[in-house]
């Protein structure tokens, strides 16, 4: 029992401050990619997740040929491998490239520190988004980490509008529980606000018309097929996926849930 305790509580620091646990990691990683579970998709742009965990969940589709990986330090993937191989196992799937190069993909997951909000800088930034926008194809969809709806200066009714314009199609706030995750605050230093608040949230670009319905899976998941992620799904089920799109009243009437 004791190593288990041990094993589960293992961190991953970075510049003095702790990145996120072992145990919790889980959760991230498995919201953040099977919202995309709506597409049959065949080539995944993943920018950041240098740990491989969301790598790991995406080789449960059996209909993901290619992901290529845009990361910027090969010193902290060698890191992940090394200390945290089970979760860094997504790089041994055969259809993972690590590479920066330009390319136009049905999925493309923002594995960012900062969240879309009202503190953010890079992912408000619009000639970001256009790039992510240009690198979408038609039919593709976005995934991006947005604010807490518990945070007192929660609002997402300007990044919803603008992500409405530049990509062309549905944009959906949704979220999950999470009890410990470190974000970036104004001062870009790290905060806690998610430990508090226990939630983190995800914003969700469509790049075509009419309106995709988010809540029903066209792609459904083979749950005999795990490929490198090594035994059931974690988290993730048809329910999480569901209740994920539900807001609260109070959150409703912040503006961000007015899709």
């Amino acid at each position: 029992m004791a190593d288990k305790m041990v094993d589960e509580i293992r961190t991953m620091g970075l510049n003095n401050k702790i990145e996120w646990y072992l145990l919790n990691k889980v959760l991230f990683h498995g919201k953040f990619e099977y919202q995309d579970a709506h597409l049959i998709f065949l080539r995944v742009l993943l920018v950041g997740g240098r740990d491989g965990g969301i790598l790991r969940e995406m080789s449960h589709h059996s209909s993901v040929e290619q992901i290529d990986i845009c990361e910027l330090d090969q010193m902290l993937i060698d890191v992940y491998k090394q200390f945290f191989y089970e979760i860094a196992v997504g790089y041994v799937g055969p259809q993972v490239k690590v590479y920066i190069n330009d390319g136009t993909y049905y999925a493309i997951i923002l594995d960012a520190f900062e969240s879309m909000g009202a503190t953010a800088i890079e992912l408000a930034n619009k000639e970001f988004l256009e790039s992510m926008a240009c690198a979408l194809r038609l039919g593709g969809v976005m995934s991006a980490p947005a604010d807490s709806f518990w945070l007192d200066n929660f609002t997402l009714e300007d990044t919803i509008a603008e992500c409405r314009q530049i990509f062309k199609g549905s944009v959906r706030y949704t979220w999950c529980s999470i009890p410990s995750y470190s974000i970036y605050d104004e001062k870009n230093e790290f905060s806690t606000v998610y430990s508090i608040s226990g939630t983190i949230g995800f914003v969700l670009c469509y790049s075509d018309r009419p309106a995709m319905d988010f809540e029903k899976s066209v792609n459904p998941l083979d749950t005999k097929n795990n490929r490198v992620a090594k035994g059931p799904f974690k988290f993730y089920d048809s329910q999480i996926h569901a209740a994920a799109l539900c807001l609260p009243s109070f959150a409703k009437k912040v503006g961000s849930a007015r899709f």
